[in-house]
């Protein structure tokens, strides 16, 4: 199986060089859900609406985590987040499970992961490239000192009686340029991708922001 080729840009880290994927990358899917950005871990995670989510799908329904599952895979969870990560080990034996790598979960593999397929990413035949999308920025990983700031920023809000949002929710509302300029990096970094690998769409998530548009006869989604 050919290796995923990321085109040739400074801002992309080339995922040739990134996580190596333990099953063959480009596999035939009829019927998936994909979710990307949990964060299971933070007290933003939606548990009871994710895990009926889950519930109401068929069971021919393959389910794909688009990176970012846990907020911090080296996190003790408490017992009801622990509880979701064991019922998706339990989902591997009803349905197919793959878990896709992002920068908050790289790495990470449960001790006993049941049926579930970790992965780096998915390419569903030439319909569709399944990427958490750190991968395409080349903004963030060269502005950790003002993400680090800017965390500590939105902290002190919630401190303060701030409303507990995710710090991706607050960047949003308050710097939507500078958020502009990092959503239209993955897309058009994404876009590249697709089109290198002969793909006709593209999944990301990552940047959380909802988006679905087509530019260069691809479709880019983020979920």
């Amino acid at each position: 199986m050919e290796e995923l080729i990321a085109p040739p840009s400074p801002a992309i880290i080339s995922m040739r060089n990134r996580r190596k994927p333990n099953i063959p990358m480009e596999i035939e899917i009829t019927r998936a859900v994909i979710v990307s950005d949990l964060h299971i871990g933070l007290p933003q995670f939606r548990r009871q609406e994710f895990l009926d989510l889950i519930e109401s799908l068929s069971a021919d329904t393959t389910l794909i985590l688009n990176g970012d599952t846990l907020d911090d895979s080296n996190a003790q969870l408490s017992a009801q987040d622990q509880s979701v990560v064991d019922f998706l080990r339990d989902q591997s034996y009803k349905r197919d499970v793959y878990w896709l790598h992002g920068n908050h979960d790289e790495g990470h593999r449960m001790a006993e992961p049941g049926r579930i397929r970790y992965q780096s990413h998915l390419q569903i035949g030439k319909r569709l490239l399944v990427v958490h999308g750190d991968d395409f920025d080349g903004i963030l990983p060269r502005n950790e000192w003002f993400i680090r700031n800017f965390r500590r920023l939105h902290n002190l809000r919630v401190w303060f009686g701030a409303s507990p949002v995710h710090v991706a929710e607050f960047a949003k509302k308050w710097f939507p340029f500078l958020y502009r300029i990092l959503t239209t990096e993955v897309r058009n970094n994404a876009v590249k991708c697709a089109i290198e690998n002969g793909v006709t769409a593209i999944t990301c998530g990552h940047t959380h922001y909802v988006e679905d548009s087509l530019g260069e006869d691809v479709r880019y989604i983020n979920t």
